[in-house]
């Protein structure tokens, strides 16, 4: 199957991409964190709460923010307990689902993503470590200083000499792939901008300086990290320090290749333990990760500002009311973070509320590799949505113009049932639901400005989005659910999309809702 259908299908015609009869060998899953065997191992402060607060000069480069920051972004932090009554054989009966949660959200609660740290702490050896979030550890992978290496694999457009570590975010295909088959490869770029997104939000409030580069040798950043590309891949790269991370432009006339960087590092032997027995083959997750791959840092490129139209103000458009910066807790926000099924209820919502949510959720701009020098980084995804019983606000489907802090009505009515058929799984009752996102971006994902790194950078963009936008709901009171299983075509023909080249990227209900019945404790 040619590549470009294959993503067509993920996004319109998710059937045609996976096998009739699929079934899920849940006896045989993977383990939902790694855990290496025989290295050593660098345990990280664990105290029974925290507290994110926020103000100048709070990120020390030391173990104990480390462990914050690891936490917050990746952490086991709860354990859950679920009881579901179906019927099985003409009888009622009851099960209990049990699993391990983090503060990001993940695609079945299977977070197919883990961190990697680069390290030059005083507390430990410098170096490459794996974060164990089973253990809340740090294991150690390689021993010394890959400035140089980190460098010349990113296109030596960072002073990693000054950074005081570098995170690196992977994906590990079979974590999700045993139940989702090729749906996975869509799940995994929303997964890992989820938690790109996370750590944007812990690292505003610990004042840490970050970078994100999507753009790097990907078989040298594997190598460095002893990972096999067959099973797992670096998505993004992100340099922090407690200084803003400066991009330098020395030496970025030198191209540098994969090859000759593997060259410099011997190869990594570990023991890695993931449960599972038989693991069946992936080859078109493959094939798109090979196609994505960047082999020289010549290949690297900047997109090109988007020329995004100019909305007039009009009978059709209303203008949001100003709204302070949310001051919330931030810890309680995380932890009391869920996605509600049929717990959405019917409730009051002020035009007020909509306008905080809204501009809170755009209202971003963070450093990476894609804008060229001296640009502005710029939003390349934006948020439309349906709107019911909202004060002030007719019912109808809107896009947000962020520039103008307005609504641009595109069309007029209630449109819950609509999109309530489009879901292929009835467990959210939208007539419930005040809002419903969805967060848009463009349809051919740069393919020809970045080739197929495109897709996932913007499912990444999208994920980045789609946890602020969890963020600042749960700060207002309300619940949200991140929804891929609806009809991405009847709600590009809804807002109108076709006509400019658009189409709905993730669908997002957001309102009040009941608490969850369900057992939970902290780890």
């Amino acid at each position: 199957m040619k590549l470009d259908t294959f993503l067509s299908y993920l996004h319109f015609d998710v059937e045609k991409a996976l096998p009739q009869n699929w079934k899920v060998d849940w006896a045989d899953a993977p383990l939902p964190y790694k855990l290496y065997r025989g290295l050593p191992e660098f345990p990280l402060s664990s105290p029974i709460s925290f507290s994110l607060e926020g103000g100048e000069d709070l990120f020390k480069p030391n173990m104990e923010s480390i462990s914050q920051f690891l936490r917050y972004v990746y952490g086991i932090t709860q354990y859950a307990q679920t009881a579901f009554t179906g019927i099985i054989s003409e009888e009622t009966s009851s099960y209990v689902s049990q699993s391990l949660r983090r503060f990001v959200p993940s695609g079945g609660a299977l977070y197919p993503n883990e961190l990697y740290v680069y390290l030059k702490l005083t507390d430990i050896p410098e170096g490459i470590y794996h974060y164990s979030a089973a253990h809340h550890s740090l294991v150690l992978l390689r021993e010394g200083n890959f400035d140089s290496y980190l460098s010349k694999s990113l296109g030596n457009d960072i002073n990693i000499t000054e950074c005081c570590g570098t995170l690196f975010v992977s994906t590990v295909f079979w974590k999700n792939f045993y139940k989702y088959h090729n749906f996975s490869y869509r799940l995994q770029g929303l997964d890992a901008g989820v938690v790109l997104g996370q750590a944007l939000a812990v690292a505003e409030r610990m004042d840490i300086k970050t970078r994100i580069c999507y753009q790097f040798l990907d078989r040298a950043i594997n190598h460095l990290l002893g990972l096999c590309e067959q099973d797992e891949s670096v998505y993004a790269v992100i340099p922090f320090a407690a200084k803003p991370v400066i991009r330098q432009d020395d030496n970025k006339d030198t191209s540098f290749s994969s090859d000759s960087l593997c060259q410099e590092l011997p190869e990594l032997e570990a023991t890695v333990y993931q449960r599972s027995k038989n693991i069946i083959d992936y080859p078109m997750l493959k094939k798109l990760n090979e196609a994505a791959m960047f082999e020289l840092t010549e290949s690297f490129v900047k997109l090109k500002k988007a020329k995004r139209k100019q909305y007039a103000i009009s009978m059709e458009s209303i203008m949001l009311p100003y709204t302070e910066p949310l001051q919330y807790d931030f810890d309680l926000v995380c932890r009391e973070r869920h996605s509600p099924d049929l717990d959405f209820r019917a409730g009051n919502i002020s035009q007020t509320q909509l306008a905080a949510l809204l501009k809170e959720t755009l209202s971003y701009a963070y450093n990476n590799d894609l804008a060229e020098s001296g640009e502005l980084p710029e939003n390349r995804v934006s948020l439309y949505g349906c709107f019911s019983n909202v004060k002030g606000i007719p019912d109808g489907a809107y896009s947000y113009e962020e520039n103008a802090h307005a609504l641009r009505r595109v069309s007029a009515g209630d449109f819950r049932e609509y999109l309530q058929n489009g879901l292929t799984m009835d467990n959210v009752n939208l007539f419930q639901v005040p809002f419903c996102f969805h967060i848009v971006g463009d349809k051919d994902f740069y393919i020809g400005e970045i080739g197929y790194r495109g897709y996932r950078i913007q499912q990444m963009e999208a994920g980045i989005v789609l946890q602020r936008l969890l963020l600042t709901a749960g700060a207002l009171g309300f619940g949200g659910h991140p929804l891929l299983g609806f009809d991405v075509k009847s709600c590009d023909e809804l807002y109108h999309l076709n006509s400019i080249q658009k189409t709905s990227l993730i669908q997002v209900p957001v309102g009040p809702c009941r608490p969850r019945a369900w057992l939970k404790g902290s780890i």
